[in-house]
């Protein structure tokens, strides 16, 4: 993050330089006061005021604020309820209209959900990179639910017919939760076949 050092006749003036320069508010910066001013004896030995300022990036504000400007010009109203765990981030939607946050198949959610990733990850190197999950209506365990269910049938279906099953195409995380589900079903194997986004889980006997 951008550091820099100021002086001024006051400390609070050079705090106010270096947050200026910097464009940041005193919530997102982290403050040093390097020296006091000082008057010296007779006007001689005086000493200007010297603070260090370093820009705070916050992920949760700059999630807030990236979500509530999308959802004003979709004109939805919701609630935004942001927790951090670690490097994971959890960020719920409460409110009306919530079917168009999701979208067909959670693929608005989805692509909300990355957007979001982008913005606070922009300065993140790869150690601080923060996992963004986004869900609103309790979603995310709905879809999950519903797909171990699909992979069930789609199973006992394969072993029944004894060919093999295509699903429709999936994003990488309801893929996996495809995979996961059937990793220990007897008789079965899964794996993926296409391009994204039209990739597509196969359930198929061992």
């Amino acid at each position: 993050m951008a550091c820099i050092e100021k002086t001024a006749k006051s400390v609070e003036e050079a705090i106010k330089l270096a947050l200026d320069e910097l464009k940041v508010t005193n919530e997102n910066a982290k403050i040093e006061i390097l020296e006091q001013p000082s008057k010296g004896i007779f006007g001689f030995g005086s000493k200007m005021a010297r603070v260090r300022v370093e820009a705070v990036y916050d992920e949760n504000q700059a999630a807030q604020k990236f979500l509530k400007d999308v959802l004003n010009n979709m004109d939805i109203k919701a609630e935004i309820k942001i927790s951090k765990e670690a490097n994971n981030m959890y960020i719920n939607l409460v409110g009306p209209k919530m079917g168009m946050i999701i979208g067909r198949r959670g693929q608005t959610l989805d692509s909300l959900q990355y957007l979001v990733s982008l913005v606070i990850n922009k300065n993140a190197d790869r150690e601080s990179h923060i996992k963004v999950i986004l869900d609103t209506e309790d979603y995310r365990r709905k879809r999950e639910e519903t797909l171990e269910r699909l992979a069930e049938r789609m199973a006992s279906k394969v072993l029944k017919l004894g060919r093999r099953v295509e699903l429709e195409p999936m994003n990488p995380y309801e893929r996996r939760i495809i995979h996961a589900s059937l990793q220990d079903y007897p008789g079965i194997t899964t794996y993926s076949e296409g391009e994204e986004p039209y990739r597509k889980v196969i359930i198929s006997k061992k």
